[in-house]
């Protein structure tokens, strides 16, 4: 019998102890207490990603001084691979596993320690017993010094907020952890309990959170008909400048700017980072490609259907806020008509499908370079513009009886509640195909698996709408270089494909020095204003030391910049599509 399958018995299988010795140095200690060991062997594993995040990111790279012990008596380890390590417990069956995480990244998918707080990313922190995924475990947590609170979705144990138990390893990992001197406070909706814990402070206002969160919570639950917690947890991050969420089971981890709440713009920007993540609660948590999950923690876990995953969840997000009057409709237009000057504007978008870029994301969304605009497209912003053509479409077949929700809601009921797993590409096809009334191949021939551009205007004159090009009819040249001033020096840090800069030459990381032997003292493309399409100018730049003189011809700027307006005035259909699609 292999190693892997002998089980781990004992009333509580595996025990965590969880203190901060050096929390001001960013370590962690853990401390893993086995039971009930049958086998002289046992390896246990350190993930090597968080779900949500599609990246292999070692954790084990972390780890320091692992050992094992029994009863006084250190046992021999090794590790057998990157994330994995042996302990030969011999007759042993109790064990007692020892090691330091070193916790200094800050983002919402990794651990981070220091003096004034603790976040816990569990993935990267609790290594587990290989093949025994479904063990519960307990977790007790020693707070360093003036630290008071934990917020986690995890449960108390015998309401003692510093001893949380798992029922599982999947969940163990999907439950973030907070301990510090965060400001927590409550509201519930509908008989679910909500808590919020702020980091670091902020120019939020508390009421004003609860009122709009709870509006935002009311509108998702309608989308699906159910909230499946009676608890959830938003863990929020305040930083000079910060961003990101990360969604989880019953919590999410918010990066925010705490000084941005009291803007208008920066408000709203965070009730649609909150209202994205919390959307994940049914849109991939529980309703989610086949491929994600039961997950293997050792490996990239593929799908293609991310677009449907974090794009519709894009789309949904500024949808929802609209939908509960928290933007005017105008701000609603407007932040489409930015994500889809965005989309147009990549040149990627011609290169890389949604298929492509979903099935990518692990190697290529995560780990961007200066070519990444030219190669690839985000499934988050163009998946969320496919998920607006399609609920326009749907609204306007169905004149107005139906939308996205009702497939969101189908599949939710068809796949979560009653099969009880994830869907594939062809049964989340099949759905839409069901509400849109329409075989829809020609549709993900295009947009897809095929990288034709979003015909938007179509699904939008359903609304009564149109894009115009704010840009239409301008001759501004561009060279086609993205540059940055660092000390006193322009230098190339991107250049668009088909551009001039592009087909003539210039390189990131050129310091452009002059044009037609003139130094530069300003910004290329100011530099270059009054030149008209088809000039002809001499670039210096300096490439490694070495000055080369690069003839550019100047080709016309073919950048968008989108507005939504009125086709003209709305007929009762538009009218119809309109009331239904922005809750009118």
């Amino acid at each position: 019998m292999s190693v892997n399958a002998i089980p781990v018995t004992a009333a509580v299988p595996v025990n965590y102890n969880v203190t901060f010795p050096e929390a001001q140095a960013h370590y962690v200690n853990i401390e893993m207490n086995l039971t009930g060991l049958h086998q002289q062997e046992i390896d246990v594993k350190m993930p090597v990603w968080t779900p949500g995040s599609y990246l292999i990111r070692e954790f084990g790279k972390n780890v320091e001084g692992f050992v094992a012990s029994s009863n006084g008596t250190t046992l021999t380890t090794y590790k057998t691979d990157k994330n994995t390590w042996r302990v030969v417990n011999g007759a042993y069956t109790n064990i007692k596993i020892s090691y330091r995480v070193y916790c200094f990244e800050i983002s919402v998918r990794t651990s981070f320690v220091d003096a004034a707080h603790g976040f816990l990313s569990t993935s990267g922190l609790f290594m587990y017993p290989v093949g025994m995924l479904d063990l519960p475990s307990q977790i007790h947590i020693e707070p360093y010094k003036n630290w008071t609170t934990v917020s986690t979705s995890l449960e108390h144990v015998n309401g003692n907020q510093f001893t949380l138990s798992a029922p599982n390893y999947d969940i163990l990992f999907d439950s973030p952890i907070e301990v510090g001197t965060q400001d927590v406070f409550d509201f519930d909706v509908d008989g679910v309990h909500y808590q919020v814990a702020m980091v670091n402070g902020g120019n939020y206002n508390k009421e004003d959170l609860k009122r709009d969160f709870t509006k935002v919570v009311q509108e998702e639950v309608a989308v699906f008909g159910e909230n499946p917690n009676k608890r959830y947890v938003f863990i929020v991050h305040n930083y000079t400048k910060g961003g990101g969420g990360l969604e989880h089971l019953s919590s999410t981890v918010l990066g925010a700017s705490r000084d941005n709440y009291a803007t208008r713009g920066g408000y709203e920007n965070f009730l649609a980072l909150a209202a994205h993540e919390h959307f994940h609660v049914w849109n991939v948590k529980r309703l989610r490609p086949i491929a994600l999950g039961p997950f293997d923690y050792d490996k990239e876990n593929y799908t293609t259907n991310l677009w449907i995953a974090e794009g519709f969840t894009s789309y949904y997000q500024d949808i929802i806020i609209r939908r509960t009057h928290l933007y005017p409709v105008d701000d609603y237009l407007a932040r489409l008509a930015n994500n889809i000057t965005t989309v147009t504007n990549q040149p990627g978008a011609k290169i890389e499908s949604l298929n492509d870029a979903s099935f990518n994301a692990w190697i290529k969304l995560y780990r961007p370079n200066e070519n990444s605009t030219n190669s690839t497209i985000s499934y988050y912003s163009k998946g969320g513009i496919v998920a607006m053509m399609l609920d326009l479409m749907i609204i306007n077949n169905t004149k107005g009886e139906k939308s996205l929700d009702d497939v969101m809601r189908y599949m939710y009921n068809e796949y979560y509640k009653i099969k009880n797993r994830g869907y594939t590409d062809a049964e989340f096809k099949t759905a839409l195909e069901k509400f849109a009334g329409k075989n829809l191949d020609d549709f993900y021939n295009k947009y897809i698996y095929g990288v034709a551009d979003l015909d938007c205007n179509k699904y939008l004159a359903y609304a009564g709408y149109k894009l115009t090009d704010d840009n239409a009819g301008k001759t501004t040249i561009t060279l086609g270089a993205t540059v940055v001033k660092a000390n006193g020096k322009y230098i190339v840090t991107a250049v668009a494909r088909n551009s001039a800069a592009w087909i003539d030459g210039i390189n990131v990381n050129d310091e452009l020095a002059a044009i037609d032997g003139l130094l530069l003292t300003n910004e290329p493309d100011k530099v270059l204003a009054l030149k008209k399409p088809g000039d002809k100018v001499v670039i210096t730049a300096v490439r490694d030391g070495i000055v080369k003189n690069l003839p550019v011809t100047l080709l016309k700027s073919n950048l968008v910049k989108y507005h939504i307006e009125d086709i003209g005035i709305p007929s009762e259909a538009n009218i119809v599509v309109r009331k239904k699609w922005l809750k009118l």
